[in-house]
């Protein structure tokens, strides 16, 4: 499983989105993950809108394989629900 995340500097949802990915990485939980900080890459939320097929208002927007997921509390909600933590440090 591969994680992206979508956000901008100074948002602490995504940094706490990036921890959780780097936690479940280091875990090996997952494959890997991807963070891309939109405001340097010129990704607007129009362009997100786009991709995701829905209105976005807040970031971060988050990608499990390719697929939408949502926000920082989606993602955490995914984790817990699919107990990738506990999974992963049994392994």
């Amino acid at each position: 499983m591969f994680v992206v995340i979508f956000g901008r500097p100074g948002c602490s949802f995504c940094v706490r989105a990036q921890a959780l990915a780097e936690r479940l990485e280091a875990a090996g939980a997952i494959e890997g993950h991807r963070y891309v900080d939109i405001l340097a890459e010129g990704i607007s939320k129009a362009d997100m809108e786009k991709t995701i097929g829905k209105p976005v208002t807040t970031v971060p927007q988050i990608f499990v394989d390719q697929a939408h997921l949502g926000g920082f509390t989606d993602f955490d909600q995914y984790v817990r629900d699919n107990d990738l933590l506990s999974r992963a440090s049994v392994s």
